[in-house]
């Protein structure tokens, strides 16, 4: 099964394939350059050109790679205890939140009709930040009356979605198809 953005693992896979990525392409731009300094004596070259062309791809996949790189992927015990509480929620892991200033890990989210519930393990996120960016770009695409909160703390975070399944659970809405496309909103605005 193919790990796509919001799945556990997905920053893992992703900065494997980036790292690959940019090694295949630099080493082409270098063979290229090698190549064309071999044939014809010179540096002035039509392969000199395309090289230098190919550095363009190249240093977009290498940005990629360092954004992505600090940030690290949510460990499995972890993701199955909050698979364990949260049947009834959409969940998504593995977020890096973008704004124009801040990167901001979200290691799990779990929604339920109007609710964002996040787990952020990193302390040097401003979690009262992360929430409104997210409650601003819900507010701009019409999710008006999103409310979201955000925790450093695990078990906070645990007790928090546990609840919002026991909610879920009892209202038996159905409300999944608004909740994917809440999720996909976060998908959109993470790495």
């Amino acid at each position: 099964m193919k790990i796509q953005k919001g799945d556990a693992g997905y920053l893992r896979r992703r900065k494997r394939l980036l790292i690959l990525e940019a090694v295949v392409s630099f080493g082409l731009v270098a063979a290229l350059i090698i190549a064309g300094y071999v044939t014809t004596k010179t540096k002035l070259n039509l392969l000199t050109v395309v090289a230098v062309l190919g550095c363009l791809p190249a240093s977009r996949i290498l940005v990629n790679l360092i954004m992505v790189m600090p940030h690290d992927s949510i460990d499995e015990a972890t993701e199955l205890e909050i698979s364990a509480v949260t049947e009834e929620l959409t969940v998504a892991y593995d977020l890096v939140i973008t704004s124009e200033k801040k990167a901001m890990p979200v290691a799990a989210v779990a929604i339920y009709n109007n609710t964002i519930c996040g787990y952020v393990p990193v302390k040097k996120v401003d979690v009262d930040y992360a929430a409104k960016h997210i409650k601003s770009i819900m507010k701009q695409n019409q999710f008006d009356k999103v409310v979201v909160k955000l925790f450093h703390d695990y078990k906070a975070f645990l007790t928090r979605a546990e609840g919002m399944n026991n909610i879920a659970s009892v209202e038996q809405q159905d409300t999944r198809k608004h909740e994917e496309m809440i999720k996909g909103l976060l998908l959109d605005i993470s790495l």
